[in-house]
């Protein structure tokens, strides 16, 4: 009674609470993937031997040490049950994106928000599992402001100051945004075509703070379309344009 505008999480069903278990599963088979890499990236650069960085280059050099007859016996048959974990790793994490491809298929809110530019597969799946009721949120500002892509108010006196991002809400859905949005603008610099509204951030600000900047936009966008259940199209609006030209 004292907190008469407090508002409550709603409770999952066992169905979303599976659900969200899948991306976390997902979610920790990366991070060992990227341990394991790393640590078999130093092993080697210790011996000498080196790789490009992205995941693409560890298995040639995997092959190289495997190849590498003047490496002592003891680090070579560590080096392999290094790369028999991360090929098993590499499996289950096949296994878990097909089962999370599969949920997208089947959920039509998800195959809406992919279509939003910066939003993929994967984007979109988080955003449905991880968000049951959207119509809680009373605009798109607010649905940012819980994912924690909208700058902290340190106004005082009638000045206006911003600082950084809360980084509130789920750390995986905000990552996952500001990655898409990250992606969305190396298109652009790469092409040359962005829309107006880009066009002049990027301008103004730097390109990490132009992606958050669109990561709010998408996360306002995606709102829109889980409380209305529209389509994206184009026109709807132009920040957004940016990724499809």
């Amino acid at each position: 009674m004292s907190r008469p505008t407090m508002r409550f999480v709603p409770v999952k069903t066992a169905e979303q609470q599976a659900a969200l278990m899948l991306i976390g599963v997902r979610d920790r088979l990366i991070r060992n993937r990227t341990q394991l890499a790393n640590t078999i990236r130093g092993y080697a650069a210790e011996f000498g031997l080196t790789a490009a960085k992205g995941m693409a280059h560890l298995i040639p050099l995997l092959e190289r040490i495997e190849a590498d007859e003047s490496l002592p016996t003891l680090a070579r048959e560590l080096f392999a049950i290094q790369a028999k974990e991360y090929t098993q790793l590499e499996a289950q994490i096949d296994g878990v994106d097909a089962k999370v491809m599969t949920w997208f298929r089947a959920n039509e809110c998800s195959r809406r928000l992919a279509k939003i530019p910066g939003i993929g597969p994967i984007g979109a799946v988080m955003l449905q599992m991880k968000t049951p009721e959207p119509e809680l949120f009373r605009s798109g500002r607010q649905f940012a402001a819980w994912i924690g892509l909208t700058p902290k108010d340190h106004s005082t006196a009638g000045k206006v100051r911003l600082g950084v991002i809360t980084r509130a809400g789920d750390e995986g859905l905000r990552g996952a945004l500001v990655v898409g949005a990250t992606a969305v603008i190396q298109q652009v610099r790469r092409h040359g075509r962005a829309s107006p509204w880009l066009a002049e951030l990027l301008k103004r600000k730097s390109p990490k703070l132009a992606a958050v900047a669109l990561a709010n936009k998408m996360a306002r966008i995606a709102w829109k379309m889980m409380v209305t259940g529209e389509t994206y199209t184009v026109k709807s609006t132009p920040a957004a344009s940016a990724g499809v030209a």
